[in-house]
């Protein structure tokens, strides 16, 4: 492995009824003032009683609270403002996000600009730094971004629609609680664009440019993506069914706090792609990513085919043939993981056609819960024009390439898009 840092300080109350603790966990973490931030006024959150909920807990804690709704998918920079010009007159010290992760990376974005005295896209830009945010809680509703255990930031500048990230540890939530039952009313798709999402923050650790032995971190990935794989496929059918959102809700955390990607080098090319789908298309993250990386797939995967293989087999049951040499941890003792039904078992011979397959079957998974697999299926048909300003945006401002398993520039980036259509 190479050297790494791993922090992990969010504190998990997990499971039915958890949010009923909100407002000692306020409390304990030293909060008085808070602003609670979620999605659209007269929504679930307020209709399900949750918001009520929230309000008693807080005040049966003896803390004042302030609202702010109106967070939308691929959250805009103009409601941070907005939030932050509140908290100010308002006074506010602590912040209460209730959703997922659109109303998260908006509270992060509250807490930069309150704790600091910058334009918020002077940091989106990278023009400034900060280890400044005030404290954070969450109450999740979705299992998707893994945002609640996150140092990272994603959001929408308006102007030009530029979606730019900021990570720092202070950004990282005092706590989250995660009760399962709050992800039931979730429509299917927005359960399996969040399932997706889950797999694809582990999938852009594990295919990574570190060839040094990652073996244990390989089956910690493998076997949080075989859960995904199959809770995903319960949930979109049974959505009342508590294990199978449990799963998920812990997955999410767990594939985008570090764990996954400990001692590697991480890619993240597909989400950086993706990021220039949802500003320009404003589609739902999840879906966007499963429309865009079988096309990533096909074009990069000659850089290390053997690494693909080791994919369709761990993941997806895939047999190998016992000629192929599919990974530098071959002889490593395999893990019994149950085939998925959906994929076949062929006998195949190169480990090209291994590594082809594995991304056949994972486009055969999206299928199997309503994810698109190309732009088409995701309902957008970007021109070519558009297509050529989204790779410009996506390398404007990081040295003219994203991704470390193979980097790409702008016309490695064209080129994927117009695959993917």
């Amino acid at each position: 492995m190479i050297n790494f840092d791993f922090f992990t300080p969010t504190k998990i109350l997990f499971g039915a009824g958890r949010e009923s603790e909100v407002g000692k966990q306020v409390a304990a973490f030293g909060g008085h003032k808070v602003m609670i931030i979620y999605g659209k006024k007269g929504g679930h959150i307020e209709t399900s009683g949750l918001l009520d909920r929230v309000h008693k807990s807080l005040s049966d804690a003896g803390l004042s609270y302030v609202d702010l709704n109106g967070v939308v998918p691929n959250p805009r920079l103009s409601l941070v403002k907005e939030g932050i010009r509140i908290g100010r007159a308002e006074g506010v010290d602590f912040l209460l996000p209730i959703g997922g992760g659109s109303v998260i990376d908006t509270a992060k974005g509250i807490g930069y600009g309150i704790a600091n005295d910058f334009e918020m896209e002077d940091l989106l830009y990278g023009r400034v730094k900060t280890d400044k945010n005030l404290p954070i809680g969450v109450i999740l509703t979705i299992a998707a971004a893994g945002s609640e255990m996150s140092s990272s930031m994603v959001l929408t500048i308006e102007d030009g629609m530029m979606k730019r990230s900021y990570g720092h540890d202070c950004a990282h939530p005092k706590f989250a609680i995660m009760n399962p039952e709050l992800t039931y009313s979730l429509p299917a798709y927005q359960t399996a664009s969040g399932a997706a999402d889950i797999m694809m923050h582990t999938m852009e650790r594990y295919f990574t440019p570190t060839d040094t032995d990652t073996s244990l971190t390989d089956r910690i990935a493998e076997g949080l993506m075989v859960s995904v794989r199959d809770a995903a496929q319960i949930a979109v059918k049974e959505p009342e069914n508590y294990e199978a959102r449990a799963t998920l809700m812990w997955a999410g955390s767990l594939s985008h706090n570090g764990l996954t990607g400990a001692g590697r080098i991480s890619d993240f090319a597909t989400h950086k792609i993706e990021h220039e789908l949802g500003g320009m298309f404003d589609v739902a993250h999840g879906a966007g990513l499963a429309a865009v990386w079988g096309s990533w797939a096909r074009y990069v995967y000659k850089t290390n085919p053997g690494r693909f293989a080791q994919f369709g087999k761990k993941v997806f049951g895939i047999n190998i043939s016992s000629s192929t040499n599919i990974t530098p941890n071959s002889d490593a003792p395999e893990q019994p993981i149950k085939p998925s039904p959906i994929i076949t078992d062929p006998e195949l011979t190169s480990t090209d056609t291994a590594a082809l397959a594995a991304i056949t079957a994972w486009e055969t998974w999206c299928h199997s819960i309503s994810m698109p697999t190309t732009l088409t299926e995701l309902g957008i048909h970007p021109t070519d024009t558009q297509i050529e300003e989204m790779a410009e945006k996506c390398v404007f401002g990081r040295n003219g390439h994203v991704g470390f398993f193979q980097p790409l520039t702008k016309e490695d980036i064209a080129a994927i898009l117009k695959m993917a259509k």
